[in-house]
């Protein structure tokens, strides 16, 4: 009996194994910890790339050719892309092209006259249809590459799934999107288009 008893003390004092528990515990939060930081800088080092893709697709496309030549030059984004993230369908780019005729005017409304103090173009107030389509717009931009010595205002976004599968377990959703834009002038090959028409609301 007495042999037992000593035996439960030295089981008692004996630390042996108490740092594999102890990782035990703290295992789970080390590891998605780690995968939060890279998948950060992940998301970082991929808007880095897409950011300095856009800027050179949008000096390509200020060219003569740079409207025909749209297409080329978004695959060329794709494809600078393509080492970062994985390739379409997974990833999905969404290329918007919109133009206007000088850099103040970008994201800007259209101008109307606004004769009954609502804040809103309507009851027949004229307004100025810079972009051509026959209605008042909240951003004055036609779409597209647009022609000599406009401002081309060009965005691309991104949708990729993140690198690791556990963003659920936090509440974040699995897929990440990064954008990026920028605007340049049209190089000027030609005159620049004339804009613009007074039209009135409905």
């Amino acid at each position: 009996m007495l042999g037992f008893i000593n035996k439960l003390r030295s089981l008692k004092r004996d630390d042996a194994g108490a740092a594999l528990v102890e990782f035990a515990f703290v295992a789970p939060v080390l590891i998605l910890l780690i995968m939060g930081i890279l998948d950060v800088g992940h998301r970082i080092y991929a808007t880095s790339i897409l950011q300095g893709s856009v800027q050179k697709a949008a000096r390509d496309a200020s060219l003569d050719d740079g409207a025909s030549n749209a297409g080329a030059i978004d695959a060329r984004v794709k494809n600078l892309m393509l080492p970062v993230l994985q390739p379409e369908p997974i990833s999905t780019f969404d290329f918007t092209r919109r133009n206007y005729s000088n850099f103040t005017d970008v994201s800007q409304p259209e101008d109307f006259t606004d004769t009954n103090n609502d804040g809103d173009c309507n009851n027949g107030e004229p307004y100025d249809d810079l972009n051509g389509n026959d209605s008042w717009d909240a951003d004055r931009g036609a779409t597209g590459q647009g022609n000599a010595k406009d401002a081309v205002l060009y965005t691309v976004r991104v949708t990729y799934p993140r690198l690791f599968p556990m963003a659920g377990l936090i509440g974040l959703p699995q897929e990440e999107s990064i954008e990026a834009s920028t605007v340049v002038r049209n190089q000027p090959f030609g005159e620049q288009s004339a804009r613009g028409g007074i039209k009135n609301c409905t």
